[in-house]
């Protein structure tokens, strides 16, 4: 095992119990490479009631290589694929810095709940209806929260 990743790793777990990130909650971070946490939808966004949980694993090769994200109860949106996983560019390898943590990543994800990208779509379904009909998503997505 990496001592730096995990020196890295739990530098961010307790900036993250001093400066909480708002709508974001970790619930368990007992294994210190896998966390499980809560991520609550940004008012004035359709995901506004739902609560999401998440699961943020690590890797050895952490800051290096970012981590690996997942929603436990998948909400309905373009950027999110069936299985929980997130499309979003600062989890890509070759958008990821090492300069990036959990809090740039919860920002973003909270920020995408707000504004999702439709040209990167991960659930194209939820890509086409949010391009056709913002309202029609809109409904669709408060449905999904219930």
């Amino acid at each position: 095992m990496s001592s730096f990743a995990l020196k890295r790793i739990t530098k961010e777990l307790e900036n993250l119990k001093k400066e909480e990130i708002e709508g974001f909650t970790i619930t368990d971070s007992e294994n210190i490479w896998i966390w499980k946490g809560i991520l609550k939808g940004p008012n004035d966004s359709p995901y506004e009631k739902g609560i999401f949980p998440i699961q943020i694993t690590f890797n050895e090769d952490y800051p290096i290589k970012p981590p690996s994200l997942k929603f436990l109860k998948v909400p309905y949106h373009p950027n999110i694929y069936r299985d929980g996983k997130i499309c979003i560019d600062i989890l890509e390898i070759g958008s990821w810095a090492p300069s990036q943590n959990i809090r740039t990543i919860i920002l973003s994800i909270r920020s995408l709940f707000m504004d999702p990208n439709p040209d990167s779509p991960a659930n194209s379904d939820a890509a086409k209806l949010f391009k056709s009909s913002k309202e029609l998503f809109y409904e669709t997505v408060k449905k999904n929260i219930k």
